[in-house]
């Protein structure tokens, strides 16, 4: 085999392989531990920069084995795999700096670095399933793998929203695998392709696609949080903000997304949405999830779990754009899936940062919290900001996009929902940012460690807590500052979207 086929598999098996080795690791084993966690996360972002750089010089990564009749268990690098796993790996990265600094003093740390390590494995392996097959068998995986660290705390709580999340989520596989097994009876596991290739059914079998893909939007719904499929993410947030943070930007929500994008680009295509009428319903339930999910977050008073409403509408940006079948509006659906990840991540290493340091879990604890923890909350802010869309993060660019791309597709109706979403993230993050930076603090805070250095200006929090913040949130940032340059997460969008629409 050549270097470019053994690639795809080695991106996956450098994650795969440290985390079974944590699994037998004992828990005073801290050095060796931090070592493996680290090493493969960077051999992980290496070997996807290596493939960045093949794909950019019309290099073809595919493995292929055999696996089921009519088709192969098949991994390939094309440029929408690579969008995910380029994401996946730096917030992995950050992600699993914060989670050591996290987890510094916790019990059962073995365990949950080596299902942290599976969980990341799995989404890779979601990012570059090359067929409908092998998607589902990875997105399974992803399932099995995020339900030990949704119930890592083994607490009352934590155990109910875990049975609650594999219910939704196996429940979800069910109607995937349906979809998928309608298909392949149609088809066989036929490779992803630019532009889909369901068109020669579209004569005979229409009454079978639009089932499939009822079945397939019903499976990937679950884990994207579309309406009424939401309801486990809401609850998910007992989790320890590590995993938080790899549910929302990185992992579950992010697959669901990815594989509806999958789905309507390259398997379905353009053209036969249009056919089969299937682009307006879509667009339907992706704008009343935004809706419903921004009118929720209003009236949380929890931060995570206000947080948690708020991705539910952001992430059915990206099924809304994917769904309105216009190119710009493609482009603005893809950059989202990479900015709102970013802005996410920090929000969420935040919202951990200040229940870690001080105890504040509710957004009545934040009074003044900006100038005790005056990094954390500038951070926070950038990433609120972006949420709402403001110049010149990275939520501005995407959204931006996504509105002229609803009005170049003739759908000025979607503008509206856009402007009302914005309006309702604007009036659910800003009293947390007013409260943060101008409201009195308290005399005391709730629960304040010692986790500081003592150092001004360092000393508000442990280093591995809040460096992982400060640069994603710079990262955010940057994105949106630096949009139009050749290496942007919104250059690389064009290229998938011109590819998926033979510009």
């Amino acid at each position: 085999m050549s270097w470019t086929t053994l690639l795809p598999l080695l991106i996956i098996l450098s994650s795969l392989i440290p985390g079974l080795i944590i699994f037998s690791l004992r828990e005073d084993q801290v050095r060796l531990r931090i070592t493996l966690n680290l090493t493969g996360a960077m051999l992980k972002l290496s070997l996807v920069g290596l493939m960045l750089l093949g794909v950019s010089q019309g290099l073809e990564f595919r493995f292929s084995v055999p696996f089921l009749p009519g088709g192969g268990l098949v991994l390939q690098g094309d440029a929408l795999a690579l969008q995910f796993i380029t994401l996946s790996s730096i917030l992995w990265l950050a992600t699993t700096i914060y989670a050591i600094g996290y987890l510094e003093d916790s019990p059962l740390r073995s365990r949950f670095f080596g299902y942290f390590s599976l969980c990341v494995s799995a989404t890779v392996g979601v990012a570059l399933a090359g067929n409908l097959v092998t998607f589902l068998l990875f997105y399974e995986l992803l399932t099995l793998a995020t339900f030990p660290l949704v119930v890592h705390r083994g607490t009352a709580e934590a155990l109910r929203a875990g049975r609650i999340y594999l219910s939704y989520t196996l429940g979800g596989g069910a109607f995937l695998l349906m979809g998928v097994a309608l298909l392949h009876s149609l088809t066989g596991s036929q490779d992803f392709v630019p532009g889909g290739y369901l068109q020669p059914l579209l004569q005979n079998h229409n009454a079978s696609l639009m089932l499939a893909f009822g079945l397939l939007i019903a499976g990937l719904g679950v884990k994207a949080a579309l309406l009424p499929l939401h309801g486990w993410l809401p609850q998910a947030m007992v989790a320890p903000a590590p995993v938080s943070a790899l549910l929302h930007a990185v992992a579950v929500v992010k697959a669901g997304a990815f594989g509806i994008v999958r789905v309507v680009y390259d398997v379905y295509g353009v053209e036969p949405m249009q056919a089969l009428g299937l682009s307006v319903p879509l667009m339907a339930l992706a704008a009343a999830t935004i809706l419903y999910g921004s009118f929720k977050a209003l009236q949380q008073r929890e931060i995570k779990k206000r947080l948690a409403y708020s991705t539910i509408s952001q992430v059915s940006y990206i099924t809304l754009g994917v769904a309105m079948l216009g190119p710009i509006a493609g482009v603005g659906a893809l950059v989202h899936l990479v900015h709102q990840g970013l802005m996410k991540v920090t929000l969420f290493y935040c919202a951990g940062n200040f229940a870690e340091t001080l105890g504040i879990h509710h957004i009545r604890e934040m009074d003044g919290v900006g100038r005790r923890m005056p990094l954390t909350m500038s951070a926070f802010t950038l990433g609120a900001l972006g949420m709402i869309g403001v110049p010149p993060t990275a939520g501005f660019i995407s959204k931006w996009y996504l509105g002229y791309g609803a009005l170049d597709a003739g759908h000025a109706w979607v503008v509206l929902v856009f402007v009302l979403s914005g309006l309702l993230n604007a009036a659910y993050f800003l009293p947390l940012l007013y409260r943060g930076w101008f409201a009195k603090a308290p005399t005391t805070w709730p629960a304040e460690s010692n986790l500081g250095t003592g150092k001004p200006g360092w000393g508000e929090t442990h280093w591995m807590l809040l460096a992982p913040v400060m640069f994603i949130a710079a990262l955010a940032l940057l994105v949106g500052i630096f949009a139009g340059t050749t290496l942007s997460p919104l250059s690389w969008s064009q290229l998938i979207i011109n590819r998926e629409f033979g510009l």
